[in-house]
């Protein structure tokens, strides 16, 4: 095998890799969707949501202020409603986005 051909199978192999792992990256919030996890509207603090943080913002990490609720986190099923989020109407973190309370 020439050296040309040697290096064109290399970087062959090694885009398939990198498109193979983005892939699996790309996959990940759907696999804690299923390992009993559920999105939880009003818990992330500013740029730690996972994901819907409304018009304007691309996802993950956009979240422009603590407990927005239009953004996003997984947590583990059954928690999201007993954790605290000072901007819920009810004090807790919602299943669903929300219009955020005024604090006080």
């Amino acid at each position: 095998m020439s050296t040309s051909v040697t290096r064109r199978t290399l970087s062959t192999a090694g885009l398939a890799l990198a498109v193979g792992a983005a892939l699996t990256l790309a996959a990940a919030p759907a696999a804690a969707q299923s390992a009993g996890k559920e999105k939880c509207f009003g818990v992330s603090l500013k740029g730690k949501n996972d994901c819907a943080a409304g018009p304007g913002t691309s996802c993950a990490g956009s979240s422009v202020r603590d407990h927005q609720g239009n953004a996003w986190t997984y947590v583990n099923k059954g928690s999201c409603e007993k954790t605290a989020s000072p901007t819920s109407p009810t004090g807790f973190g919602q299943l669903k986005e929300f219009k955020e309370a005024k604090k006080s």
